[in-house]
């Protein structure tokens, strides 16, 4: 029996008439390319990206099947997207770089923490549409948290569209610009305060007579199906929290400690501590 040849397709991308520059394809900016290609949000042909140095342009070009050089002028004039992905003291620059690139039609989407929507668009010189956006590290894996605000000239699709593209790293929540600070306060610092409970309920696994990987692992994994709780049933943490809590049980005694030794307002001071040096470095 003759064989049947079948000829191979490739599936469309999901967002095929939109062409991205990510300016500064470092660790977040890479993430999200990476992100953008593993689920064929966009194809490889649509995506250009840039980096400091020719020799790492090269590298990336090969390793990720895209685009990638040094010129970012050339990366925005053929864009319709663009992702603004260095540090924040570098943005004024980087968009004066592109000025030439900009119009009303193209979007830029931020991610350097805390430089404002006006700051960009008054470097931008038009009437563009800008969004701001603080994620956070865990996009890495896909559990990222990422708030976005619009700025002045934002239409709603274009916010849609900012928010697809942080969906491919985890969750998003729309926020007014005046509480992004306080998104960088809690969930852009906040790994690493967990990251501090994990060690530190990993430690007392160790105290009272677990291995340390043993005890690293379920201190790990506990913190995970928490949150995964809080997440998947919408109930409210202290209605969580209760459930475990039985009468005159273990995790009573527990609870008593934390309490004790004021966890609950020494977080709540690290977020409003981390929060009021993100207005200053807004501030400038």
């Amino acid at each position: 029996m003759a064989e049947i040849a079948v000829e191979a397709t490739e599936v469309p991308a999901q967002l095929p008439h939109i062409r991205v520059a990510v300016l500064g394809a470092g660790k977040m900016g890479g993430i999200l390319l990476q992100a953008f290609l593993k689920q064929n949000l966009f194809a490889p042909d649509q995506i250009h990206a840039t980096v400091a140095h020719a020799e790492r342009a090269v590298a990336l070009s090969t390793q990720w099947g895209v685009d990638v050089s040094t010129d970012n002028l050339a990366a925005a004039r053929q864009a319709d997207l663009i992702l603004l992905g260095v540090k924040p003291f570098q943005v004024p620059d980087l968009v004066a770089e592109i000025r030439p690139a900009l119009t009303m039609a193209k979007t830029i989407v931020s991610f350097a923490a805390s430089v404002k929507t006006s700051a960009i668009e008054d470097a931008a010189g038009i009437d563009i549409s800008v969004i701001r956006a603080m994620p956070n590290t865990p996009s890495a894996l896909g559990a990222g948290a990422a708030g976005l605000c619009r700025g002045r000239f934002v239409k709603a699709e274009q916010m849609e569209l900012a928010q697809r593209i942080f969906e491919t790293v985890g969750r998003t929540v729309v926020v007014d610009e005046k509480h992004m600070d306080a998104v960088t306060g809690l969930s852009a610092s906040g790994p690493a305060y967990i990251y501090i409970i994990i060690e530190a309920l990993a430690e007392a696994g160790v105290k009272v007579g677990l291995p340390r990987d043993t005890a690293t692992q379920l201190a790990a994994q506990t913190t995970f199906g928490a949150a995964k709780m809080v997440l998947e049933t919408g109930y409210h943490p202290a209605l969580l929290k209760d459930a475990v809590t039985t009468p005159a049980g273990c995790t009573i005694d527990g609870i008593l400690e934390l309490e004790k030794g004021g966890l609950r307002v020494t977080l709540i001071k690290a977020v409003m501590r981390a929060t009021e040096r993100a207005k200053q470095l807004a501030a400038g």
